[in-house]
């Protein structure tokens, strides 16, 4: 019996490998449980972050990727402006041309009542309307998310009293509040930025706020609360990266808005002032010629919804990709 039990036991080990009970040879293989359909592509695909999700539906959204295009060559062709613009068309502050002429050759886009040339004006009214609207939203960005987190995260008092100082904000008109800020401050191109800029901190405040209250219940909050992390790390490190999605989104389609602002305060007088060209106060100068002289309108009224719907689109070509909720 023994005897019989080794040779059956050889029988099954082999000396090749493990044998069946017939003594054919069959593979050493471990299946640990089912083979789900798609699995080995699962396997094979790299892993993806949220902000390479993001990337990737950005790509597919065709009006954002436009309104990058424009916004791209914009700032290209204002940062390269000193070189190929007063050397091929004309200074823009310069009036030594002969008053009001129609587009030609040498002024694609005409000339002013005064001898300058519109081109080149226009060209450099988009330097003045970008450096005002990306350091009047830098400033309200700062603003907004110092406040917006220490309301956020603390709450209590602290809340309260932010949320009611951003709500005497709120209480103004926009535009009449910042004619007021600049009647104070007085009208300029330094000026004009700033008082976008404080003005615009309540809105961002407040969407940080909600993103950073929603954000901080997560249970890895707890967890790096438990574990000694200090407020300060636990702000940088685990929430404002979880929390900042809908602030760049914000953001971008607030450059937009201040372009408008700055526009419009120019076009009232209130903002840049003559000679540093504007969008604005070219409108503000044309208003008089529409008739007789419509370039003079229209080349900076293109520029102005160009440029703002391109930071629109981008902003809501961003909103789309950066939703968590939208997957491949």
């Amino acid at each position: 019996m023994s005897k019989d039990r080794n040779t059956s036991d050889e029988t099954r080990s082999g000396a090749d490998g493990p044998v069946d009970v017939g003594g054919h040879a069959v593979k050493d293989e471990q299946v640990s449980g089912p083979v789900l359909p798609g699995a080995g592509d699962m396997a094979a695909r790299p892993a993806r972050t949220l902000w390479g999700d993001a990337l990737i539906r950005l790509r597919k959204n065709k009006l954002a990727i436009a309104g990058l295009i424009w916004i791209t060559f914009i700032i290209a062709v204002t940062i390269s402006a000193d070189l190929w613009v007063p050397k091929h068309f004309a200074n823009p502050t310069s009036t030594e041309f002969a008053g009001l002429e129609s587009p030609s050759a040498a002024h694609p886009f005409g000339t002013d009542r005064i001898g300058r040339d519109v081109f080149s004006r226009v060209v450099y009214g988009a330097r003045v309307s970008l450096a005002v609207g990306i350091l009047a939203v830098s400033i309200s960005l700062v603003l907004g998310l110092i406040f917006g987190a220490l309301s956020g995260y603390y709450g209590g008092v602290l809340d309260a009293f932010i949320m009611r100082t951003a709500d005497i904000f709120f209480a103004f008109p926009y535009m009449l509040f910042a004619i007021a800020l600049l009647a104070v401050l007085g009208p300029g191109y330094q000026n004009v930025f700033i008082a976008i800029g404080i003005l615009g901190w309540p809105s961002i405040a407040r969407v940080f706020r909600s993103s950073i209250m929603s954000v901080k219940e997560n249970e890895y909050v707890d967890a790096a609360r438990a574990v000694g992390a200090s407020d300060l790390r636990i702000m940088f490190r685990h929430i404002m990266p979880n929390a900042i999605a809908p602030i760049i989104v914000y953001g971008t389609m607030s450059i937009g808005g201040a372009i408008i602002t700055e526009a419009a305060l120019s076009y009232l007088g209130m903002g840049v002032q003559a000679p540093m060209p504007s969008w604005g106060a070219m409108l503000s100068e044309a208003k008089a010629l529409m008739i007789p002289a419509p370039w003079l309108t229209l080349w900076p009224g293109f520029a102005i919804l160009t440029t703002v719907l391109s930071f629109v689109l981008m902003g809501d070509g961003l909103r789309d990709a950066l939703d968590v909720k939208m997957k491949d």
